[in-house]
């Protein structure tokens, strides 16, 4: 950001800005004669914004925007690019508006400037929240137009080319957030030459020592094996003489954070890191990379298991090339590359390719291929996602470039990312098939959809109608679009079942306060819900039953207020009503009871602690945001809540017929003997109980064990026939009920 400051003499700025610019105009010669002067005149707009203003180095802060310029022009950027790069700042620092900028540059400039713009004029409760909206913001404009991340990384690297001249207070936070943000996101759209550089300076400035120690050792062993390298290098180039193959051999060197991390996950002294040079082969054709490779597998031994193709299947990010390791002169590995011209081009440059390539091919789509499909799946997760911290979240998780590749059924291959489940390869086809899915086939085995996804697998997806997303999923899927679409989801489901809930809990209050119909929501009631909405602070009624129903809101309070309303409006309760209720009122603190049977879904929930079954008497509680939750009346754990937060519990009653079944857990104390626990399985299947889990403890095998489960039963009386039969098992000496939290903590 630039800050006013003394200017320097007139004359001094100037001549600081015109060179600058001379360097610029330099690069521009891909551009049109009208483009060019496009750009100047962007130039002076900008150099006129910033006068006066002068960077922490002292020079006139025109010399930032310029820099980030050449950066844009090296990329071959259009003309829009290059004077957005100019103007990037322009309406932070200078107060310049959006509408200037349209009306002086046209819309698609000012439109990218904006999306470089930080969110400085909102205002958020946290630093974190301010610069997840900034990222979102930044990542969303990206989506729709990726130039706008280009130039970002191109102000970046300006930015961290410069850091040492900035507070060293302020180098730890910008430092982390190029590591942590800005590099990844290079990374997965194939700029490497600006990831590198980007990984490198951040490193420099977080840990100025091990970087400077590291540089050194690295300068010494080039110095060392620089004989060595150029051996090789000669004996190479006079194989591929000899072959009559055209090559241009160049060395590669590893950056310096890149060897620091490898040191540190791998715990290897600087002496054990062998790839830290290597060759770069580049051919005419994709043909001239395999006869390469063949070349040098013939002149070198290869390292087995050190061979990968990413020509044939192409990383995330478009990055394609053959890598070997070779065992050289003297035993030291060398690590070689082979790639043509334009795959060097996409390795280096990535996205930015499209308009490297667009110079010389105007028709080439490669740019429109290269992140395509990642840039458009952010947008997927927007549609979703509302809060910007959880939009980062999910972002966060596609930022890592290992992959796997697997095959559709018709042989289709799709890129996900390492670890990626059977659950992300569903909603990587379509958010419909993930909806549904059911089940899943692995090269024609059945797995279990939490199973991670390995190179080279043929996965079938199999889906049902009746199939919702399990809650469960997020503690695998590890793809932002699959988290983002399940939670998104569940959420709809949650809110839709939490404002039928809260309707029934709010009818049933009212009941209790003498009123039998409900106030529907039409034009006679319009102004009795609006000055009730105006009361809870909800903006809509459903709002305010979804509170109700998620434990937000207590509904004996909302329907007291809202009695007062019915009777200012001239409606009194029914006194026959009142007495009625009051009379045949539920034991619990609330009037009447909700009848549960299975079906509830998201907005009920059946306490761990205790396990409830039907046929048990029951409490329903309405914990703060998590819905209502039931407990068997004599749980410890509902006493406790009912002796601090009464208000919050209801009556709850089981339906005559309940549609599912429920989980409960039982203790099974069993003789240790050969194929005992097949006998105790044997004998619940046959009770037609359904075994969910099962906890054989961590003590080695005693003359007495206790096996506890948790089993699936219709009800109380179903649980108690499966008990019988354990009891009749040779086997098993006691059987019982379990509730107690302390057993399942597990």
């Amino acid at each position: 950001m630039g800050t006013p400051l003394p200017k320097l003499t007139a004359a001094a700025a100037a001549n600081a800005a015109s060179a600058s610019f001379a360097g610029l105009t330099a690069k521009l010669d891909y551009l049109s004669a009208a483009d060019t002067e496009n750009v100047r005149k962007a130039y002076r707009f900008a150099d006129e914004s910033h006068l006066g203003q002068l960077r922490n180095s002292g020079e006139p802060y025109i010399t930032h925007p310029i820099s980030v310029a050449v950066q844009c022009a090296e990329w071959k950027l259009d003309a829009q690019a290059l004077m957005a790069a100019l103007l990037h700042d322009a309406m932070e620092d200078c107060g310049v508006t959006k509408i200037e900028l349209i009306e002086k540059f046209g819309s698609p400039v000012a439109e990218l400037v904006d999306g470089l713009t930080k969110l400085d004029k909102l205002q958020f409760n946290t630093r974190e929240e301010n610069q997840a909206e900034s990222f979102r913001k930044m990542l969303l404009a990206m989506a729709r137009d990726v130039r706008v991340i280009l130039i970002k990384l191109a102000d970046r690297t300006h930015n961290m080319r410069t850091l040492s001249d900035v507070p060293k207070s302020k180098w730890g936070r910008i430092a982390s957030e190029t590591l942590d943000i800005y590099a990844p996101i290079a990374h997965r759209l194939g700029l490497n030459q600006t990831y590198r550089e980007l990984q490198d300076l951040s490193f420099k400035h977080l840990r100025p020592w091990r970087y400077a120690v590291l540089s050194k050792a690295v300068a010494r062993a080039r110095h060392r094996r620089r004989d060595l390298i150029q051996k090789v290098q000669k004996e190479v180039e006079a194989t591929f003489a000899e072959a009559g193959m055209k090559v241009r051999i160049a060395g590669r060197e590893k950056s310096l954070y890149s060897i620091y991390k490898k040191m540190a996950s791998k715990h290897l002294s600087f002496a054990q890191v062998t790839d830290i040079y290597g060759l770069r082969v580049l051919v005419p054709t994709v043909v001239d990379c395999y006869t390469a490779m063949g070349l040098l597998h013939q002149l070198y031994k290869p390292v087995p298991g050190k061979f990968k193709d990413h020509i044939a299947i192409a990383k995330l990010n478009g990055y394609q090339s053959l890598h070997t390791t070779l065992v050289g002169p003297a035993g030291i590995n060398v690590e070689f590359q082979m790639r043509t011209e334009a795959m060097h081009l996409v390795a280096e440059s990535g996205v930015a390719a499209h308009w490297l390539y667009k110079v010389n091919n105007p028709q080439d789509a490669v740019g429109d291929r290269l992140g395509a499909k990642w840039l458009q799946s952010l947008l997927d997760i927007q549609d979703e996602t509302r809060d910007a911290a959880e939009f980062w979240d999910h972002v966060k998780v596609d930022l890592f470039p290992d992959a796997v590749y697997v095959f559709t059924p018709k042989s289709q291959i799709m890129a996900l990312p390492r670890g990626a489940t059977v659950v992300d390869f569903a909603y990587a086809i379509h958010s419909n098939v993930g909806d549904r899915t059911m089940a899943a086939r692995i090269n024609g085995e059945q797995v279990p959809l939490r199973t991670e996804l390995k190179n080279g697998d043929v996965v079938e997806v199999v889906t049902a109608p009746v199939s919702t997303p399990n809650p469960a999923w997020l503690g695998f899927v590890r793809t932002g679009r699959a988290r983002s679409k399940i939670r998104h989801h569940l959420k709809t489901m949650a809110h839709t079942e939490s404002g039928q809930l809260g309707g029934k809990l709010l009818a049933q209050a009212l009941r209790s306060e003498g009123i039998e119909s409900f106030p529907e929501d039409d034009p006679k009631y319009a102004s009795i819900w609006e000055k009730l909405l105006r009361f809870t602070g909800n903006k809509t009624r459903q709002d305010l039953l979804t509170d109700i129903g998620l434990g937000k809101r207590i509904a004996n309070i909302v329907a007291k207020r809202l009695v007062n309303l019915l009777a200012e409006a001239g409606q009194r309760p029914d006194a026959l009503l009142l007495t009625r209720e009051r009379f045949t009122a539920h034991e619990s603190t609330s009037q009447g009871a909700i009848t549960l049977d299975g079906s509830e879904n998201a907005s009920v929930q059946f306490a761990q602690c205790c396990r409830p079954i039907p046929g048990d008497v029951i409490v329903g509680y309405l914990g703060r945001g998590e819905g209502l939750v039931v407990h068997k009346r004599d749980c410890q754990v509902a006493k406790k809540l009912q002796h601090k937060d009464s208000e919050r519990f209801i009556g709850v009653d089981w339906s005559e017929e309940p549609v599912r079944l429920f989980e409960t857990g039982i203790i099974v104390t069993v003789s240790s003997s050969k194929g005992m626990l097949a006998k105790v399985a044997a004998a619940l299947a046959s009770a037609e109980a359904d075994i969910v889990h099962i906890d054989m403890g961590q003590e080695a095998a005693q003359e007495a064990s206790d096996l506890r489960f948790i089993v699936a039963v219709r009800d109380a009386a179903h649980l108690e026939a499966a008990l019988v039969k354990l009891r009749r098992t040779p086997q098993v000496i006691r059987a019982k009920r379990n509730g107690s939290v302390a057993s399942w903590e597990a």
